[in-house]
């Protein structure tokens, strides 16, 4: 009976050292906590902050899971292939006058002689906005082109036939047609002609560069017919296949569509002769006059001649 009784007051005496114990363990327990907390004031400096990094000890070297992963640098963006045209004036023996310009489709930058801007009468140049107008307007009213207007348009395109371009002209407003090319197309330099008659369009270089993009990117005869336009652009033949395209290597020639105007102006005693081309990134418009005793073939010798001068040399 005594053993037990020095036994429980043995236990008795030991609890409150138990309790103590436990005690100074809590309590350390809680001041790591307030060191550890952001904001307390027993906070560590080394402790990171909300929105902060935690700052480096300089005596050791720092841990590398501390390290902050550095951004990768963002690689350029890949070049876009030059244009096949150089970026200066050219300087031809040619007679009369002559402009030039070439228009990248990827960003839209022009290209050009310095008198790019100056207008001449397109003649059959201005056939392919007048096939376009008339198929997007078709599309846009819902209906289709018959074959036989089908059929019309290719010999407006193909050989440039004016009894059916004149046609196409009445059906699509005549000079309101053309209003609507200069607004549609962006054109800064451009306008109907004072009588009202296609062949006596007004254009510049420049938009006829212009009005090449706006026949690629689907605007002028919009997305039911821009492949079928330009694919019959591709396929112009006889008098009317000279110019731009001609430049090129006869493997290109086939992909580049085109739409060409030849006539002697008797009022002016001029030649005016133009040349539109399309090609896979680019556009181009070529325009020159000279005296009309000089011929046909004088001019359509010298669209070709100018586009080659304006070529890039091959490497």
């Amino acid at each position: 009976m005594a053993g037990n009784r020095r036994d429980n007051r043995s236990g008795r005496e030991a609890s409150p050292l138990r309790l103590i114990a436990v005690a100074a363990v809590l309590i350390g327990l809680v001041l790591v906590s307030l060191r550890l907390l952001p904001g307390s004031p027993l906070a560590s400096n080394a402790t990171a902050q909300w929105g902060k990094p935690a700052a480096r000890s300089t005596g050791t070297a720092a841990d590398r899971s501390s390290r902050a992963t550095p951004s990768p640098t963002p690689s350029p963006s890949a070049s876009l292939e030059p244009l096949p045209f150089v970026d200066e004036e050219l300087d031809l023996d040619i007679e009369g006058w002559y402009a030039w310009s070439v228009l990248d489709t990827r960003t839209g930058k022009i290209i050009g002689s310095d008198n790019m801007d100056e207008t001449s009468t397109t003649a059959s140049l201005i056939k392919s906005w007048i096939v376009a107008d008339y198929l997007r307007r078709t599309a846009d009213a819902g209906q289709t082109p018959s074959k036989a207007k089908l059929a019309d348009a290719t010999l407006i395109i193909r050989d440039s036939d004016n009894t059916r371009a004149e046609q196409f002209y009445n059906s699509v407003g005549r000079s309101a047609s053309i209003k609507r090319l200069v607004s549609m197309c962006d054109l800064t330099d451009s306008s109907p002609a004072a009588d009202g008659g296609w062949s006596r369009t007004n254009l510049s270089p420049r938009d006829t560069a212009r009005l090449g993009a706006c026949i690629k990117d689907g605007r002028a005869a919009g997305p039911k017919w821009t492949n079928w336009l330009l694919n019959e652009m591709r396929l112009v033949r006889g008098t009317g296949d000279f110019g731009i395209r001609k430049a090129f290597p006869a493997a290109e020639q086939k992909k580049i569509a085109i739409k060409n105007g030849w006539i002697d102006r008797t009022r002016e005693q001029e030649m005016h002769i133009n040349c539109l081309a399309i090609g896979d990134n680019w556009t181009m418009g070529v325009m020159v006059r000279y005296p009309i005793s000089m011929g046909y073939e004088y001019g359509m010798k010298n669209c070709e001649k100018i586009t080659e001068a304006a070529l890039r040399p091959p490497t």
